[in-house]
């Protein structure tokens, strides 16, 4: 494994990764750890801040090109937008269930498909972590 071809991805691909890497991090405790409390409140809106960069970053990286510059990663990363706003404001309408729900669906669709997609051959961080 070796960090090079990130790093010399330029600042974009680099801070996107960072950022996905410590969401991915951050949810994981995030949901772990008890819900409602102050620290899960003040996480939480770090975490968000976090995924409006991983996402609207990813809206200017065109690795994939499959329509133009875009690829279906960009559709993903437009939900992901629109569904880290209304996350949050399903919790300040205290609709808890609706919060969780979407919570969940940006960690696992944003996070983890959109990671997956990021560790296929010819991607910086299938680079990374394979050398190739």
């Amino acid at each position: 494994m070796s960090f090079e071809p990130l790093l010399e991805s330029g600042w974009l691909i680099l801070s996107h990764a960072v950022a996905a890497l410590a969401a991915f991090v951050l949810g994981t405790v995030q949901l772990a750890a008890p819900k409602g409390t102050l620290p899960h409140k003040s996480l939480g809106y770090v975490w968000c801040g976090m995924m409006l960069w991983v996402a609207g970053s990813s809206l200017f990286i065109y690795e994939i090109r499959l329509l133009g510059p875009f690829s279906p990663i960009h559709l993903l990363s437009l939900l992901a937008l629109f569904g880290v706003v209304g996350a949050v404001l399903e919790a300040r309408r205290k609709d808890i269930a609706g919060h969780k729900r979407t919570m969940i669906i940006l960690y696992s669709g944003a996070l983890i498909v959109a990671g997956f997609f990021a560790f296929l051959p010819g991607r910086t961080m299938h680079s990374v972590l394979f050398g190739t």
